[in-house]
């Protein structure tokens, strides 16, 4: 026999009914507010370097297309990039004209070396790159890390000028997901591309000091201009060069990020060492 104090009433019914829309909605908000608005201010910061909040930190292809973001910062006259990179043994890379593209393809199709095997062109403030660089791995130039630089500050708060570049290791050649056009496609890891290009630079006593500035912001799903998956903390290492190609024999100098970054840069390791496995 039912006892009458279990039945709830409609009116009760649509009390509880309420209450649960009320803490779901509440919950969607809270988490609305953490995710889109309270985290990503904690972790923006641009003190080292101000004259980079405003800019945008994710190229784009001749189409348009969100291309491979930001992840690499220089401070450094033209001369002091290039002799760093000469000596971190990266390589000019060719301009693409029909002679490079053809001479590309044969390095790839016969397994032919070309360390200076042109990169395709992206835009970032209107304008393709200023330099790019590639460290070749192998023979063929189907695999490959490379970079592209954009010179986006005359004086920047070393009173010098700032590069931005967008490090990337091609793992191989195939078509574009989104147009079909031949192109290489990326490693997803752009942060490992990152420290390797940094790696390089300080092995060589090309780097002074290095220290962060937020870039896109954590992303485990960005898709770049082919249509690659990528995943990447969001941040920008900026490596201060020496002068004059002048060695520096002890590390390079690491200028902390604020506390709250630190920790998200934390939490995000443990992030992507289960990617990586």
């Amino acid at each position: 026999m039912t006892d009458i104090g279990d039945v709830q009433s409609p009116a009760a019914k649509r009390a509880r009914l309420s209450r649960v829309l009320l803490a779901l909605l509440l919950a969607v908000i809270i988490y609305g507010a953490l995710a889109y608005l309270v985290l990503p201010a904690i972790w923006t910061h641009h003190e080292h370097q101000k004259g980079l909040a405003t800019l945008p930190m994710v190229t784009r292809t001749a189409q348009g297309i969100p291309g491979d973001p930001i992840n690499v910062g220089l401070i450094g006259d033209e001369k002091d990039v290039l002799c760093a990179m000469n000596e971190a043994g990266w390589f000019p890379a060719d301009p693409v004209t029909l002679k490079s593209s053809v001479e590309i393809a044969g390095s790839v199709l016969l397994d032919r070396s070309y360390k200076d095997a042109p990169v395709s062109p992206l835009f970032y403030l209107d304008r393709h790159e200023d330099l790019a660089f590639e460290k070749p791995e192998g023979t063929s130039a189907d695999r490959r890390h490379h970079v592209r630089f954009w010179k986006v500050l005359d004086k920047g708060e070393e009173q010098r000028p700032v590069w931005l570049g967008d490090a990337a290791f091609d793992r191989g050649v195939g078509v574009s997901h989104y147009t079909g056009a031949i192109t290489h496609h990326i490693d997803a890891d752009i942060d490992l591309e990152r420290k390797t290009l940094a790696d390089d630079l300080e092995r060589a006593g090309m780097v002074d000091a290095k220290y962060q500035v937020t870039g896109v912001g954590p992303t485990l799903d960005g898709r770049n201009g082919g249509g690659d998956l990528y995943y990447t903390d969001g941040e920008v290492w900026v490596l201060r060069l020496v002068e004059a190609c002048r060695k520096r024999s002890d590390p390079a100098t690491i200028i902390p990020s604020p506390p709250a970054t630190e920790i998200k840069d934390q939490i995000w390791q443990a992030v992507a060492n289960t990617l990586r496995n």
